[in-house]
C-alpha cells in the first residue's frame, strides 16, 4: 500500500459517529475518532435574487464521490410547509420566488424516504446575523489608568448537547499587552452564548491573569465525549465563574495562598524581586554547578566589590547598577525602572470548565510552572532585557492523539526551553497523556548570552529548541490513525516522542555559510494536503531568523520533516499563507511577505515554481467562494475588513465591523459554523455590541460533508484562537482540483 493510500484509509477509517452509529473501525480494529452530533445547521438569507438557503451534510450521510462532491442524501426543501424543491447535488438553494415572511425547513431523504426534518427557520434580513453580547464594565489599573473591552478571539462548541453550537468570546480590554511589553492589564474574560445572545456564563480570569495574544488559550471541546463541550484553559487565584472561585489546592491553602491575592508587580515591587533574586545569587543551582558567573560582578563585567552571600545593602547597590547603568547599556529600550504590571509569582493553574454553566469540574496545578521570572528562560541575556518575556509564552491545541479521544495539549515556551503537556478529560478527572520538555538552555551568563538556537539538556527533545511557532497544529501526519503535534518547525508523534525536528544549511549570504542550523521559529504556519500529487501533507511555514534561518519560508513533507523547497530571505519574514488562489495551477499556492509588506518572496506553486509579482494578503484566509478556491480575509486595526478574491477582488466588505489583534487583522473565528461546507466570517462589531456573522451566498454546485466533520479541521478551529490565529485546514487536498474519489466516504474504506 503507498503512503498516500495509506493514510487516506487512516483519515477515513478513523473518520467519525454520530449517536445511534456504530464507532468505525480503523487498520487495526480499534474504534476511530467520535466527532459532535451536529443538526442540520439550515440558515436562510435575504438577497437581491431572492433567499439563499444552505444546510450541513453529516458525515455519516456520504456514500460516494461524483465528479463535483460527494453523493449521500438527498434533500427536500419546505417553504412555510410545501416542498419546492429537491436538491441532489449540493446542500444550498436560492428560492427566486419568496414573498412575505417565508419559514423553511430541509429534510435528508434517504432512498426515497425522508428520514429527518430540520427545525424551521427564517431569512436574515441581509447576509448577515449579529449575535447579541454583554459588554464587561470598564476598569482602572492601580496607576490609575482607565480600560474598555472589545471582543477578542472566538471559539465554538455544542456546550448542551442538543447539535448547535454555542459561541465562546473572549473579552481584552483595551490595555491588552503583548507578553514583552511594559505595563498593566485589564482583567480577561470569556463569555459563552446562546446564537440568540442569551449569555450562559461569564468567567472572570482576575487580576493574576495577564490580557494579551500570549496568555489566555481556551480550548472549547466535548473532551469526554458525552456530546457536551468543556472549556479548558490557564487560571490562578482570583479566577471565578458565577460567584465561586475555582478550588485551591489544599497545599496552596496550607501554604497561606489567597484568592484575594495580587500579584501584579509595580515599580517598587520589581526593584524588591530584583533585589531577592541577588541577595539569593549564591544559592542558585547554574551558580553552585559553577555554569554561570559566581558573582553579579563578574556576570556585569564589572570589577569585584562584595562578599557573598550578599548583604541587603549590597544586593540593592547591584539592583541599583543592573537597572540604572548595566541594563541601559545594552539596549535604550531597557528602562527596568518603569518595569509594571508583570506577573512573575504566584500559583499557576489548569481548569476544566462545564461549558453548559460554567461550574468548575476540576482544578489542577499548570505545568510546568514558570520556575523563575525569566532569568533561566533567556529573558534578561538578550540585549533587550524582558522579564516575563520567554517563560509565559504559552500555545494550546486538541489532538486525538491515540486515534479515539481527544486530548488537550498545552506548551509553554518555544524560544528557549520548550515544554508541552497532553490532558484527557474522563468526565470526572484530568488524566495526563504525556509531557515533553527540552530542558534548559545552557548559558554562560544569564546577563549576557545569545540562548535562542542553542540544544536543550535533555537528550531526546533538547532540538525542539527555537523550533515554536505562535501557533501549533494537530494532524495525522503519517498515516496510523493518530494525530501529531505539529510544533513549528519540528513534530511530536502521538505517543509524546519527537517524530523530527528540522534543520537546514545557511547559504552564502548568511550568518554563516555552510552552518546546519534549525530552521527556527516563526509566527505562521499551514499544515494540509497541500500538494494533491504528493503522498500526505505538506507544511508551509515562513521564519524570522534572518540571516541565521536558512530559509525565509519552507515547503516541508510533514510526515519527514524534510524541505522540499523553500526560499532564503536574509530578513524577518513574518507573514505567509496557503490559498488556492490561481485555480488553472495545480494544488494549494503559498507565500511570504517581509515586515511592512513592502518586500515579498512572490507566489510559489505547490511544487516550489515561483510567479514573480504582487501576492495576496497574509492575515486570514477563508474558503468563501462557490467554485472551491480561497479568498482572503483584508483589513487591521481600524480598518473594515473585507473578503477578497485574487481574480475577482473585494466579494464582501463587512460594514461596521473590526478584525483584532492590532495588525495580525484577525477575525473573532472564520469556522465552518453553520450552513454547508464553507466557512463563515464572525467579527465584532465597532462598538463590541454584537458579533456579526456573514455567511456565503455564492450558490455553489459543489457538495461536500461540514468541515467539522473533518478530524482535523476540528480540532483545528479548536485551536484557531491560540496567540497568532491561523487558518483551519482539513485533513485532505480542498480546492478547485479536488478528486473527490479520494475524499469520502468518510465512514467506508475507500
Amino acid at each position: 500500500m503507498s503512503s498516500r493510500t495509506a493514510y487516506v484509509a487512516a483519515v477515513s477509517a478513523a473518520a467519525l459517529v454520530l449517536t445511534g452509529l456504530p464507532a468505525p473501525a480503523g487498520a487495526d480494529g480499534r474504534p476511530g475518532i467520535r466527532l459532535e452530533r451536529l443538526d442540520r445547521g439550515l440558515v436562510a438569507a435575504t438577497t437581491t435574487d431572492g433567499v439563499f438557503l444552505s444546510w450541513r451534510l453529516l458525515g455519516h450521510e456520504v456514500s460516494g464521490a461524483s465528479a463535483t462532491g460527494v453523493t449521500g442524501a438527498d434533500f427536500h426543501v419546505y417553504r412555510n410547509g410545501r416542498r419546492i424543491a429537491t436538491v441532489t447535488a449540493s446542500t444550498n438553494y436560492l428560492d427566486r420566488s419568496a414573498s412575505g415572511s417565508p419559514a423553511y425547513r430541509v429534510a435528508a431523504v434517504v432512498r426515497g424516504a425522508e428520514v429527518d426534518r430540520s427545525a424551521a427557520v427564517s431569512p436574515w434580513p441581509a447576509g448577515h446575523y449579529d449575535l447579541p453580547l454583554r459588554k464587561p464594565p470598564d476598569g482602572v489599573t492601580p496607576a490609575g489608568e482607565t480600560y474598555t473591552y472589545t471582543a477578542n478571539d472566538l471559539s465554538v462548541g455544542d456546550v448542551d448537547g442538543d447539535g448547535r453550537y454555542e459561541y465562546v468570546v473572549k473579552w481584552d480590554p483595551s490595555n491588552s499587552k503583548d507578553v514583552s511589553q511594559v505595563g498593566y492589564t485589564g482583567t480577561v474574560y470569556l463569555d459563552t452564548y446562546e446564537l440568540d445572545g442569551t449569555l450562559r456564563h461569564r468567567i472572570d480570569l482576575g487580576v493574576n491573569i495577564r490580557a494579551g495574544a500570549h496568555y489566555t488559550q481556551f480550548l472549547v471541546y466535548d473532551f469526554d465525549g458525552d456530546g457536551r463541550a468543556e472549556i479548558m484553559l490557564k487560571t490562578a487565584p482570583g479566577t471565578r465563574v458565577n460567584g465561586r472561585y475555582v478550588t485551591m489546592p489544599e497545599a496552596d491553602v496550607r501554604a497561606g495562598y489567597r484568592h484575594t491575592d495580587d500579584y501584579r508587580l509595580d515599580a517598587a515591587g520589581y526593584y524588591d524581586h530584583v533585589v531577592r533574586m541577588f541577595l539569593g545569587w549564591h544559592r542558585h543551582p547554574e551558580v553552585v554547578a559553577g555554569n554561570w558567573p559566581a558573582t553579579l560582578e563578574a556576570a556585569f563585567g564589572i570589577a569585584p566589590a562584595y562578599r557573598y552571600p550578599l548583604r541587603r545593602a549590597d544586593a540593592e547597590a547591584l539592583a541599583d547598577h543592573f537597572m540604572d547603568v548595566y541594563a541601559p547599556a545594552r539596549s535604550a529600550r531597557n528602562n527596568l525602572r518603569a518595569f509594571e504590571g508583570f506577573i512573575l509569582d504566584g500559583p499557576e493553574y489548569l481548569t476544566v470548565f462545564e461549558g453548559a454553566t460554567g461550574r468548575e469540574l476540576q482544578t489542577v496545578r499548570y505545568r510546568p510552572g514558570r520556575h523563575d521570572d525569566g532569568l533561566r528562560w533567556g529573558d534578561y541575556a538578550m540585549a533587550r532585557i524582558e522579564p516575563g518575556n520567554r517563560v509565559d509564552r504559552f500555545l494550546a491545541g486538541v489532538a486525538y492523539l491515540d486515534g479515539r479521544h481527544p486530548s488537550a495539549v498545552f506548551a509553554r515556551g518555544y524560544y528557549t526551553r520548550s515544554t508541552l503537556v497532553a490532558y484527557r478529560w474522563t468526565g470526572r478527572r484530568i488524566v495526563e497523556d504525556w509531557s515533553v520538555d527540552s530542558g534548559w538552555t545552557p548559558m554562560t551568563n544569564p546577563f549576557n548570552d545569545a540562548p535562542h538556537g542553542r540544544d536543550g539538556t535533555d537528550p531526546e527533545f533538547g532540538t525542539l529548541t527555537t523550533q515554536g511557532f505562535h501557533s501549533l497544529s494537530a494532524a495525522d501526519v503519517d498515516g496510523d490513525g493518530r494525530q501529531e503535534i505539529v510544533y513549528g518547525a519540528a513534530t511530536i508523534d502521538h505517543d509524546g516522542s519527537l517524530l523530527y525536528s528540522s534543520f537546514g544549511t545557511l547559504p552564502e549570504d548568511s550568518a554563516a555559510p555552510g552552518q546546519h542550523v534549525r530552521l527556527g521559529h516563526g509566527d505562521a504556519m499551514h499544515v494540509t494536503d497541500i500538494d494533491p500529487d504528493r503522498p500526505g501533507l505538506e507544511i508551509f511555514t515562513v521564519h524570522e531568523g534572518a540571516t541565521s534561518a536558512p530559509y525565509g519560508m519552507a515547503m516541508r513533507d510533514a510526515a519527514t520533516g524534510e524541505v522540499l523547497f523553500g526560499t532564503y530571505s536574509g530578513r524577518d519574514t513574518g507573514r505567509g499563507m496557503i490559498g488556492d488562489v490561481l485555480p488553472e495551477v495545480r494544488g494549494l499556492e503559498a507565500w511570504a511577505s517581509m515586515p511592512g509588506g513592502s518586500e515579498a518572496l512572490g507566489l510559489h506553486t505547490a511544487t516550489g515554481q515561483v510567479t514573480p509579482g504582487p501576492i495576496p494578503g497574509t492575515n486570514q484566509s477563508i474558503r468563501w467562494a462557490a467554485d472551491l478556491t480561497t479568498q482572503i480575509v483584508n483589513g487591521a486595526q481600524d480598518a473594515t475588513p473585507t473578503v477578497d478574491d485574487w481574480r475577482r477582488g473585494t466579494v464582501l466588505t463587512a460594514e461596521g465591523t473590526r478584525t483584532n489583534n492590532g495588525t495580525k487583522g484577525n477575525p473573532g473565528l472564520v469556522a465552518d459554523v453553520l450552513g454547508d461546507w464553507r466557512e463563515e466570517l464572525l467579527v465584532r462589531t465597532v462598538d463590541s455590541t454584537a458579533v456579526r456573522i456573514y455567511l456565503s451566498t455564492e450558490v455553489t454546485a459543489h457538495k461536500l460533508y461540514t468541515l467539522m466533520h473533518d478530524p482535523q479541521y476540528r480540532v483545528e478551529v479548536a485551536r484557531q484562537q491560540t496567540t497568532y490565529n491561523q487558518p483551519s485546514y482539513p485533513g485532505f487536498h480542498l480546492a478547485s482540483d479536488t478528486d473527490w474519489s479520494r475524499v469520502g466516504p468518510v465512514l467506508r474504506n475507500p
